[in-house]
Formats: structure tokens, sequence, C-alpha cells
């Protein structure tokens, strides 16, 4: 199986490298068909590995493949961690990969870097699959930050575009602080184990929570808290939390296949698997949990509300992306790590497949991007509205679909962590959760209705010339709508209320709260039938009606809305003025404090005292001692019968 792993993690690096080095070479239908083969034979494989899971012929493994340094004890190694969540995050990686590669072909085929495009997207593959199989802190640092490498090349791909430069580095230092964060959280794990090996740290778990940690003189706090805070603020950074979310949205300067393989399916979600893997630390801190759990809860309401007034429909979609994953961390937040993962498994298929619906609608409408001036595209790109309707109901999470099945597992799981009154801050996650599909039903179908139905906004030209999209984009799009439909069906049972993920997430028996609920739980079916007992349906019933009859029915009311509620409206508008905060205060005393340290520093203290100071002192002394050489005999013989007489009375003085 070891051959198999290998080929798994190196066929898409071995592509990349080939159509990166040798993309002059082989071309664009070289570089193309490399990558699509590579990420093809990882996905058939990963396929392969999942079944022998599912049908219990595979069993886990874990294990080194290469021993890269031993240093005072330490093994610093590459190896694979290969269990039942590793399996799923494998398909899920691979799957939507080759998807959007095989999507890019379209989307991408007039552009100049079609070659780079691919390297990239097939690197960035290799990226996650590094850091999904890892079984060391090491190696997840290293796939954690390759994965961030790729999405700021990515991101500004269109190095020539102001935007795509100032979005990529955004995205950068952003994920910068997480990662100093998450760094942090690695070394007080080192140091308390002596050790980088997943298995030792847990086995370890127990002695690290008796420990303590002391920042100030009388201050202590608990070692594994500290742990487990400082790991989420890297996860705060890559999947996008309040307050490091700032750069997702902005990333949409990328072409638009990256941002269904990087900032919705996979990247963005490395977080929420990387706290899921943690578990075993993360329930020896319900300090941690809490942090967690308001955190995502924050995230999942007020960057919803977001969506409602943005008219880019790529950044919609973004925004419905920042929610979603404050779903998931409220999910790990109550100790429902299965609820969480499985609801990253239903997202991924139905947001990569919103993304390439709005891309396929970008393309048509000659990349506009504005839902103001679309409109009635429905009868111009059937596939595409089709697989994007159904994509939509997923997310709001209408009864059957994939997203209703762990929507509606997640807000149960809260609901009962709430009413045990588990962790600090549940009650405000299930008011914010609930809130939150009213709001996901609201924007969702806002960009529905917006785009596809109404009067027609576009230009006569572009009328003219709207079609519906290559095979290439919409076979991708049917590929990827039958997940977001049916899926949910068929692994609800198993992966959230059985035993699935039983030896891959520890979850303590006082936080158990799915195993509670599992009593309840009588097969797909009833749990539909059951979901009409509660108000998360009606919620997303009510946010579709409320968007029919703004947008369709009553289409100047939201004029008129926003007039009347223009406060509110400026504030959602600014972001919550994160970003102004980030450029005039944050951004803004840094250049104040390296200008005081150049001004006052560099140039005062450094070249003017110290360098260019003692410079001019050598020189003024130099100035003042050459007139003692005058060049005259008389004046010499002066001096010398002055220092011998000084000489004589001091030794007569001095005996």
């Amino acid at each position: 199986m070891q051959a198999t792993y290998l080929t798994i993690i190196l066929a898409p690096l071995v592509a990349a490298a080939l159509a990166g080095l040798a993309g002059r070479l082989i071309g664009r239908i070289g570089a193309h068909t490399v990558t699509i083969l590579g990420v093809g034979l990882s996905c058939v494989l990963s396929v392969g590995v999942l079944k022998g899971f599912v049908d219990g012929t595979a069993t886990p493994f874990n294990g080194p493949l290469y021993t890269w340094l031993v240093t005072d004890g330490v093994h610093m190694q590459i190896g694979l961690l290969v269990d039942q969540l590793t399996a799923m995050m494998m398909v899920v990686v691979t799957f939507v990969s080759l998807m959007v590669h095989i999507y890019t072909i379209g989307y991408m085929h007039e552009d100049p870097g079609y070659q780079r495009f691919f390297s990239y997207i097939s690197l960035f593959t290799f990226s996650m699959l590094m850091l999904v199989m890892s079984n060391n802190f090491l190696q997840l640092f290293f796939g954690w930050e390759a994965v961030g490498l790729v999405s700021y090349l990515l991101i500004g791909f269109w190095y020539t575009r102001p935007t795509a430069i100032f979005a990529n580095m955004k995205a950068f230092l952003v994920n910068r602080v997480g990662d100093f964060g998450f760094l942090l959280g690695i070394a007080v794990l080192f140091h308390f184990t002596g050790t980088l090996d997943y298995a030792e740290v847990f086995a370890k778990a127990d002695y690290i929570a008796g420990q303590s940690v002391q920042f100030v003189s009388g201050e202590t706090w608990n070692a594994m808290t500290v742990a487990c805070i400082l790991l989420f603020v890297g996860a705060m950074g890559k999947s996008a939390q309040v307050p490091l979310h700032v750069w997702l949205p902005d990333s949409m300067e990328g072409p638009t296949p990256i941002s269904a393989l990087i900032h919705a399916a996979t990247m963005v979600t490395a977080g929420i698997f990387m706290v899921a893997r943690m578990s075993p630390l993360f329930e020896l801190s319900t300090t941690a949990l809490s942090f967690v759990i308001v955190i995502g809860a924050t995230t999942a309401l007020f960057m919803g509300f977001l969506g409602l007034v943005n008219n880019d429909i790529k950044r919609v979609v973004a925004y419905s992306t920042l929610s979603q994953l404050g779903y998931m961390t409220v999910a790990l937040g109550a100790s429902a790590y299965a609820a969480g993962v499985f609801h990253l498994m239903t997202h991924a298929f139905f947001k990569a497949l919103l993304f390439l619906a709005a891309g396929s609608v970008i393309m048509a409408m000659h990349h506009e991007q504005d839902m103001r001036n679309m409109g009635g595209l429905r009868k111009y790109l059937p596939i595409t509205y089709w697989t994007c309707l159904l994509g939509s109901l997923a997310l709001i999470g209408f009864p059957g679909f994939s997203g209703f099945f762990s929507k509606d597992a997640l807000i149960e799981a809260v609901h009962l962590a709430a009413e045990k009154g588990q962790v600090a801050g549940a009650g405000y996650a299930y008011f914010c959760v609930l809130a939150g599909v009213f709001i996901t039903a609201l924007y969702s179908f806002r960009l529905v209705f917006m785009t596809f139905h109404g009067q027609e906004r576009m230009d006569e030209h572009t009328r003219e010339h709207l079609h519906e999209s290559p095979w290439v984009v919409t076979v991708p799009l049917v590929l990827l709508a039958i997940p977001s439909v049916v899926i949910g069906w068929f692994t609800v049972g198993p992966m959230v209320f059985g035993h699935w993920f039983g030896g891959s997430l520890h979850v303590a028996e006082a936080h158990d709260v799915l195993g509670e609920l599992s009593g309840e739980f009588h097969g797909p079916g009833s749990f539909v039938v059951h979901a009409f007992s509660g108000p998360a349906v009606y919620l997303a019933l009510a946010g579709v009606a409320t968007a029919w009859f703004l947008f369709l029915k009553r289409p100047d009311l939201p004029a008129a809305l926003r007039v009347k509620l223009s406060g509110l409206v400026r504030v959602l508008e600014n972001k919550y003025y994160f970003d102004w905060f980030n450029e005039h205060v944050l951004a803004a005393g840094a250049k104040a404090i390296g200008r005081i340290f150049w001004k006052g520093g560099d140039e005062m203290l450094i070249d003017g005292a110290l360098v260019n100071g003692s410079a001019r002192t050598v020189g003024w002394l130099s100035g003042v001692a050459r007139h003692l050489q005058s060049g005259l005999v008389s004046h010499y013989a002066f001096a010398m019968i002055i220092g011998l007489s000084a000489l004589v009375a001091y030794t007569l003085l001095h005996g």
C-alpha cells in the first residue's frame, strides 16, 4: 500500500514539474494532458483506498517513509497517516481538483499563462495531499506552507493587475499572522513532549494538560489551552475566521478555477481538517473549545450578512464560503467533529459547483461579474442554471440535498451542546447558526434570481453572443452536481451517527453530542422527515421566499430598503471596517514605527551619530593635529625641549 500512497502524492507533483518546466516543449495540450492524467491517477487510487476502508479490506497505516534529520533524539521524518478521515479528504481533494483541471481547459483557453496555470493547480494538489496525509507536525507545516505559497501564486496569477498583486500580498501577510500562532502552538507541544509525531504527542496529551505555561510573573495558563488556541490561530488564518478572514474575498481576483479549488473546497478547509485531526488535544481544553465555537459562530452569521449587499457574483459565493467555514468551526467547538468534517465534504462539492457555475456565467457575459448587469440568463445557459440551482439548494440545506444532511446534523449537535451547557458560547453559537440559515437562503437565491431570472439587464452586444459554455465547462458542473444532491443519503449515517471516524476522531464521553443524537437517527429518510419538526427548514424556505419577493416580485424594494437602512448598508459595504482598520491603523502604525526607526535609529543614530559622526570626529581631530606638522625645524626643536623639560619635571616631582 505504501507504493499506492506514494503514487497518489507524487503523481500531481511530477505532472506539475512537467507542465511548469517543460511547458514550452509539450505545449498547451501536453500541459493539460499530463496534469489531468496525474491528478486523475491520484483520484482513482484515492477512491480505491476509500473503498478499501468502506468494505473493510483496508486498515489504517501510520509510519515513516524517510528520515530527514535526527537531532538530540528528535526524528524529523516524512511519514504518512492514512485512516478513514485521510481517505475521505484524499477523495475530496483529488476529485474536486480533477474537475477543476478539466474545467480550466475551457476557462483559460485564451490565457497566455496556460501551462503555468496547470502547473500551479497540480502543484497545489500535491501540497494539499501532503498536508492531509502527514503523520507529524513537520510535514503538516510543510504542506500548510506549501498550499499557502501556491495560493499566493494563483491569486496573483494575473500579475499585471495591481488588484491581483494587492490581493495575493494581503493573503500572504494575513496568513503569516495565523501561521505564526500555528508555529508557536507546535513549539508548545514539542516543548512538553519532545516529539513531532502525532501519535506520540496524543499519547502524552494528559501530561500536557497537567502542565502550565507562565507568560508574565504570576500569570499561568494551562499548557493544553495555550497550545490548542495557538493551533487554532493558524486555522483562523488558513480557514478565514474572523478577524483573519479579510484575505479570502479579495482572493477572487485570481482566475475562477482557483476560487473553486483553493478558496472553496480544499485549502480553506485545511484549518478545519487540522482541528479535527487534533481532537485528542482540543477535547482536554474546554476553554479552547469555547474560543473555537464563539469565533466560528461570529464568522457564520456576520460574514453571511456581507453576501446580501455585494453585487459581484464571485464575491457573493466567497462570503458564502466564509459563512460555511464558520458553521464547520462551530461544529468543532461543540465537539461534533464528525459533523464538521462531514459538512466540509458536502460543502466541497456544492461550493466548487457554485464557483464553477459563476465562472460559466462570467465567460458567457464576456467577463462581466456584476449581477446588476445580468438577469434572464436561464434560457441562454440551461445547464449552468440547473446545476447552479442544485448547488444553491444544497447550500441552503434544502431537505434531501447533501447540504441539508450536514448542516442539519451540525445544528442539532450545537443545540444539544447548548442545552447541556457543554462549553461557554454554545447558546450564542446556536442562535448564530439558526439565523445564518435564513441569511444563507436569502443571499443564495438573491444570486440565483438576479442572475438567471427577471429582466435582462445586459447590453445588446452581450445578449447577441450569449450561449452555453463548452462541454469541458459543463461536464464538471454536472459531475459536481451529482454528489451535491445525493451523497448525503449514503454517508450521513456512517459518517455522522456511526463509527466511520471512530479511529480518527477522539471525543470525550461527556462531550459526545453526536453519540447522544445517534439514538434518534433511524435512516436518512426519517432524518428528512424529522427536520420538519425543527426551525431550520422553515428558516431556509423563508429566506428563499424573501429573496423571491424582493428580487422578482418587488425588485423596487431593495433600493428603497438601502436608502432607509443606509447606515447599516454602509457598515456592510465597508465589511465592518476590518479592511479600514487593518490599512489605517495596523499597517499605518507599522509604517509609522518603521519610519521612527528609520529616521531616528538608522539615519540619526547609526548613520548620523555612529558612522558619519565618528568619521567627522576623526576628520576634525585630523584637522587639528595637522597644524602641529609645520615643517619648520625650529618648531620641532622647541617642542622637543618643552617635552623633555616636562618629562624631567615629572621625574623629579615623583622621585
